[in-house]
């Protein structure tokens, strides 16, 4: 299990509509059922229109504070290709980054820029990158995939898989939480 006298920080990035904001309280709930004290801090202004999305989480014995600092996160978890980019400033060499391929084009610009993958290795060496198309058919539907990025996220750090069944099951609309279920396992899997 994740070490209790550390802090662990967890960043989650991604664009409004993908679900970053149920990802990141199923994380930090997940971690207060595992018995760690957690802090949770989140924007989702323009949201709705399609802007950015970003949560922090950290957990460990004692939180002071939900925000992580800068070039402290020990994952960087997105749901969209560029918005990695956009908060290189809390990773670091050592940072796990899982990074969705997902391209969604921001308002008012033409075309995706290129070479983002390139810039995003050069963050860290543990860069795991995500085609959301073969992941979306594995689990059989676009609205899980946050969750499947959870399951994802759960193979570094160490929660019991109580802790994070309780809190899928308290978090996700009433009738979904198999389906929620199977796509965290196949995320955790894959």
């Amino acid at each position: 299990m994740t070490d209790k006298n550390k802090t662990t920080n967890i960043l989650m990035v991604g664009v409004g509509g993908q679900g970053i904001i149920l990802a990141s309280d199923i994380v930090s709930a997940a971690a207060l059922h595992a018995g760690f004290d957690a802090k949770k801090s989140e924007i989702h202004g323009m949201s709705q229109r399609g802007g950015s999305v970003f949560s922090h989480i950290r957990f460990g014995k004692h939180i002071y504070s939900p925000v992580i600092p800068n070039h402290q996160a020990d994952i960087l978890l997105s749901l969209e290709l560029m918005e990695t980019l956009r908060w290189v400033q809390y990773a670091g060499p050592d940072t796990q980054c899982i990074v969705s391929q997902e391209m969604i084009l921001p308002a008012m610009v033409e075309e995706y820029p290129t070479g983002l993958e390139d810039e995003i290795k050069k963050l860290s060496q543990k860069t795991v990158f995500v085609d959301p198309k073969e992941l979306i058919k594995k689990i059989g539907d676009k609205k899980y995939i946050n969750v499947a990025f959870c399951g994802m996220l759960a193979k570094y750090i160490d929660l019991p898989e109580a802790s994070w069944k309780q809190s899928i099951e308290e978090h996700v609309p009433r009738g979904t939480f198999e389906a929620n279920w199977t796509a965290f396992g196949i995320g955790k899997t894959d």
